[in-house]
């Protein structure tokens, strides 16, 4: 009854699913490139804080050296985007030729990583678990394209407009030879094709939240008079950039202010002939995004493509409310005109219609602070691991 996991990278949803099967007894082991689990020397911690895993060390299988060439590759995006490809193929291939000495019943593994794996599996008679933690290959591509045309400068920062034809067929591979499909939220399910939803047997299972931020911070003893909404992510129109910098234009005579924490996908000239008011900050600690959250009155984040964009969830546990597109995966976070807005995506007038409301709502700042808090912490990592792992039992 055992549970073997395999990811590149490992990431907070890995880990969560990990640190249950671990209290569970159900993890057997856990493929990966770079990891160390338990008990390993604290030095690494300094270095590589992102692959230390909350697991026995010797139940973490590593392949290193794609890894270690991806992370000291000084390349283009092109460049950099083949080498992860690579970095994933690799342990896809790795996990498969692995696995057939081990005697687990279900292997869980993620998009991109899985094809080969799943093969071997099936001759195995091992129950393939798959996680789509994105959209649909297929819906992203469309959506995408349309935003090509929209925003024909913006082009350059939609990536996955450019993925090979040989990448989108061991997508479809995987789907295929998945036997349990487990997305995040309900705009990627429903992103997924009709007849793999008849087919399959899918579920939902929303990422968990990160614990409240405990400090005294008052909304209301905020310095600035203005009212400062917060864009954290990639640069990029896939994550609705350009419609936030059209919908400050057009809130230009409010008292509103914009900062945006993030990876530029293009020179930061680039961003400031689009709309050149707004204050940057640059990608930061976990810690360090909280402290600039405080510093907010409102997250706004009106993507196009997401699976479930977890920045949505920090923002509500340090008491931020929302507007966000339901394509940022996240439409059950919201309570709304409490702990924030749904809007359109496309849709600038929306974002700043419901800016607008947030600034002349009636319900006092600190205790909409307490009702984001309630809500992030209704979604715990814990419940997202037991269904992935319940799902698959029963």
């Amino acid at each position: 009854m055992k549970f073997i996991v395999s990811h590149p990278t490992g990431n907070t949803f890995v880990k969560a699913l990990l640190d249950e099967l671990c209290r569970e007894d159900l993890l057997e082991f856990f493929f990966t490139s770079i990891g160390f689990g338990q008990k390993k020397n604290p030095i690494f911690s300094k270095f590589i804080n992102r692959r230390l895993y909350n697991i026995p060390d010797y139940k973490i299988k590593r392949l290193w050296y794609p890894e270690i060439q991806r992370l000291l590759l000084r390349g283009d995006q092109t460049t950099v985007r083949s080498m992860t490809d690579v970095s994933y193929a690799c342990l896809d291939a790795n996990t498969s030729r692995k696995i057939s000495i081990h005697s687990s019943r279900f292997i869980h593994s993620y998009e991109d990583c899985a094809s080969q794996t799943f093969n071997r599996a099936k001759e195995l008679g091992i129950q393939c678990s798959y996680e789509l933690p994105i959209a649909y290959w297929a819906t992203g591509r469309r959506i995408l394209a349309e935003e090509a045309e929209r925003y024909p400068e913006w082009e350059p920062t939609l990536e996955t407009t450019r993925e090979s034809e040989e990448k989108l067929y061991l997508k479809e591979e995987e789907l295929k030879l998945a036997d349990r499909i487990t997305c995040p939220s309900q705009f990627v399910l429903d992103s997924l094709p009709q007849e793999i939803r008849e087919r399959k047997r899918c579920q939902l299972s929303p990422f968990g939240s990160p614990a409240s931020l405990k400090t005294n911070f008052s909304f209301s003893n905020k310095k600035s008079s203005k009212f400062k909404i917060l864009f954290v992510g990639s640069m990029s129109q896939r994550k609705g950039l350009a419609d936030l910098f059209t919908t400050m234009k057009l809130l230009k005579n409010e008292p509103v202010e914009l900062s945006v924490l993030g990876q530029p996908s293009m020179p930061k000239e680039f961003y400031r002939k689009q709309f050149p008011d707004f204050e940057y900050f640059p990608p930061c600690s976990n810690d360090k995004v909280r402290d600039v959250m405080s510093l907010h009155d409102a997250l706004v984040l009106p993507s196009l493509i997401e699976g479930r964009a977890l920045v949505q969830q920090e923002a509500l546990s340090c008491g931020l409310p929302i507007i966000v597109t339901a394509n940022a995966g996240g439409a059950d976070l919201i309570d709304d005109g409490e702990t924030g807005h749904i809007v359109p995506i496309r849709s600038p007038l929306h974002i700043a219609e419901k800016i607008i409301s947030m600034m002349q709502s009636r319900i006092p700042t600190d205790e909409r602070k307490i009702l984001c808090e309630k809500k992030a912490a209704s979604f715990t990592w814990k419940n997202y691991a037991k269904k992935i792992i319940d799902f698959n039992l029963s």
